[in-house]
């Protein structure tokens, strides 16, 4: 794959959308990243760093989806004695945003192609870290120890930063993910998601001439859904820190008119912040579900039957109010300008799987606007602060600070805890 190296002979900033741009039009939904490995690599090759510094891990070997490439890891040494900081941004966009035609349009950018959405998500979080790299290697600024890890799969359940060896990521001790709007706004917890694939079998039968014998799996299975909703498990479940969310969003089965259908496969979810109350839904949702079933029978009392399959995609987590990776975001927040609000999502991020592997990570936003849409747009505004910001938390000393006060925090913390529980 043949790619130009960054423009010479402009500035930083219409280089930095001209990235943006050729990123946004690179195809790549999960599971089909490698172009935009590729196409990340040999930039980073043109500015000097050398293979041996770059390694695609083989996680996607690991993932339920298979996949062309796994995740991209690159180290810059440095030359600042400092800790290592961790930057993030997964590569993955979702279908829709296949053909994407990127252009400029006043403070924003667009897709030409009205088909299709942008891919702002995430490619914006990607042109961060690629811009960085850019920044960091043609000032010769100097700078501490930094792990660039672009991500493979985050719209299928994370599964690039599930199955990573984090060795790979050479033990951060501040880490930054850049997945989201605005970039004043800290991503600071998210939601965990059971998803669930319901099997719904019947007996197949010539519809015309043995109807009576026939169990329509799409009766069951009809039946079963009316049942959830009856039973007001669709949709926000709750409120507060309890609230839990299910959808259904797939149905699948049947092949001829002319024949009763035996098998219908259903795919729900149910997402929470609080594992128990989702914990209590999901077994709600689920027995509904069976007991709606027994319901649909054949003149001989045969019955439909359901056979349910759920797994824990991610689990929910929460920093901790004074984590070193936050104090240090929003010490980068305020030093351009912007007022740092830190909010809880309703979604899934690779820092939810990043946190199960043991490395904190806060999310900061990269100007995506109505991502996962056709009306998506970067707001060139909210990229261009955010450039600001991972270039601060990439060579600021300040930033460095924040560990030990981070520490210092977390170790008075344990020691309250401690006197609390005797």
């Amino acid at each position: 794959m043949q790619v130009l190296p960054p423009i010479s002979g402009i500035s930083s900033a219409e280089q930095s959308i001209e990235l943006l741009k050729d990123l946004l039009a690179i195809p790549g939904p999960s599971g089909q990243e490698g172009r935009v490995i590729e196409y990340l690599k040999c930039v980073l090759h043109s500015l000097g760093i050398p293979e041996s510094a770059m390694v695609v891990d083989d996680a996607n070997k690991s993932s339920p989806f298979g996949g062309e490439v796994g995740n991209l890891i690159v180290d810059l040494p440095g030359d600042l004695r400092l800790p290592r900081r961790l930057f993030v941004a997964h590569c993955d966009t979702v279908p829709l945003c296949v053909g994407s035609q990127p252009v400029r349009d006043g403070r924003y950018i667009v897709s030409a192609n009205p088909a299709t959405g942008l891919g702002a998500d995430n490619r914006t979080g990607v042109a961060v870290l690629l811009n960085l790299a850019v920044d960091l290697l043609r000032t010769k600024g100097k700078h501490p120890p930094i792990t660039l890890f672009w991500t493979v799969q985050e719209e299928v359940g994370m599964q690039g930063v599930r199955f990573v060896n984090t060795q790979h990521l050479r033990n951060p001790k501040l880490a930054f993910n850049f997945d989201g709007g605005r970039a004043g706004k800290l991503t600071v917890g998210a939601t965990g998601c059971y998803r669930m694939t319901m099997k719904f079998t019947g007996k197949a039968v010539h519809a015309a001439l043995r109807p009576e014998e026939g169990i329509n799996a799409i009766t069951a299975a009809a039946m079963a859904v009316h049942a959830i909703h009856a039973a007001g498990m669709l949709g926000r479940i709750g409120s507060g820190n309890e609230a839990v969310t299910t959808n259904i969003g797939v149905v699948e089965g049947g092949n001829a008119v002319n024949v009763v259908p035996d098998r219908v496969i259903v795919r729900a979810e149910v997402r929470g912040h609080d594992p128990v109350a989702r914990q209590h839904i999901l077994n709600h949702f689920c027995q509904t579900a069976q007991d709606a079933v027994c319901l649909i029978r054949n003149a001989t009392g045969e019955p439909a039957t359901v056979h349910i399959d759920s797994h824990l995609d991610y689990e929910a987590f929460r920093l901790d109010a004074n984590e070193p990776c936050i104090i240090a975001a929003e010490d980068a927040i305020r030093a351009t300008g912007l007022v740092p609000i830190r909010a809880i999502t309703g979604g899934g991020i690779d820092a939810n799987w990043m946190y199960a592997n043991g490395i904190p990570v806060v999310s900061l936003g990269a100007g995506q606007v109505d991502g996962h849409t056709f009306t998506e747009r970067v707001d060139l505004a909210e990229f261009e602060a955010a450039l600001h910001i991972a270039n601060y938390l990439a060579v600021s000393e300040n930033v460095s600070n924040c560990c030990e006060v981070g520490n210092n925090l977390y170790r008075e913390r344990r020691h309250e805890r401690h006197d609390d529980a005797d």
